[in-house]
């Protein structure tokens, strides 16, 4: 089986995060990985860009930790793909399949309602999992389920701190037909207790990815809450 984190940030793009992405590359080789996905806040969420000097620069300094992490796993033989996580008054949409020539020909991407950037990820082939749909913290204000425009659910998430948040989520995608996910949500070097998936096949691409969710090809890797 093919391990792939699916929920990863790095300190270049979040601002909640201290691992760099050439540290949560070499990390994750380490311990049997064979793929990541980042996912680092975007522009609308805690993003580590503060100062930038017009749109174009904006996005180049988001993506420098995928460009990080994708330099060191070219290197060290670490698959990095590329992701963003975007909120929408604290629904987190996992996004996966656009890239970072994308975010640099869709400058009004801040401007445009959540609902027009799924229907633009779609179009393109993209697909969306929402993450943590149910998880209660004090930065959240209330919680948003978007079943019509997401195309699985994070049923685990590690960065959870009750399991009865997974719990609800699994509730919530099984009501709505929905596939299953999971990710460690990481955000720094000293996050022990690491998930994800498992596959049969290597991902060689975001596609591959979701077509592995969409036919339920995944093994969600579930760690012990003794590690």
């Amino acid at each position: 089986m093919f391990k792939y984190e699916t929920h990863l940030h790095t300190a270049e793009g979040s601002a909640c995060a201290s691992a760099t992405g050439a540290e949560q590359a070499r990390r994750y080789k380490a311990l049997g990985y064979d793929g990541i996905f980042v996912t680092d806040h975007f522009l609308n969420g805690n993003t580590a860009v503060r100062e930038y000097k017009d749109w174009d620069d904006r996005i180049s300094r988001y993506c420098a930790g995928y460009r990080s992490a994708k330099a060191e796993g070219d290197k060290i033989g670490l698959k990095v793909f590329f992701g963003i996580e975007y909120t929408y008054f604290g629904a987190d949409l996992l996004t996966y399949g656009i890239d970072e020539q994308w975010l640099h020909d869709n400058p009004d991407v801040l401007d445009i309602s959540a609902f027009e950037f799924c229907r633009r990820v779609h179009e393109l082939g993209g697909f969306i999992v929402q993450a943590h749909p149910f998880r209660e913290a004090d930065y959240l204000m209330d919680i948003k389920l978007l079943p019509m425009w997401s195309d699985a659910v994070e049923v685990f998430n590690t960065g959870n701190k009750q399991q009865v948040f997974n719990d609800r989520a699994l509730w919530y995608a099984d009501q709505y037909g929905l596939p299953h996910t999971a990710g460690t949500d990481n955000h720094h070097l000293s996050t022990e207790r690491l998930s994800g998936v498992m596959t049969e096949k290597p991902l060689l691409t975001p596609q591959d990815y979701f077509d592995a969710v969409r036919n339920r090809r995944v093994q969600l890797i579930i760690p012990s809450e003794n590690k």
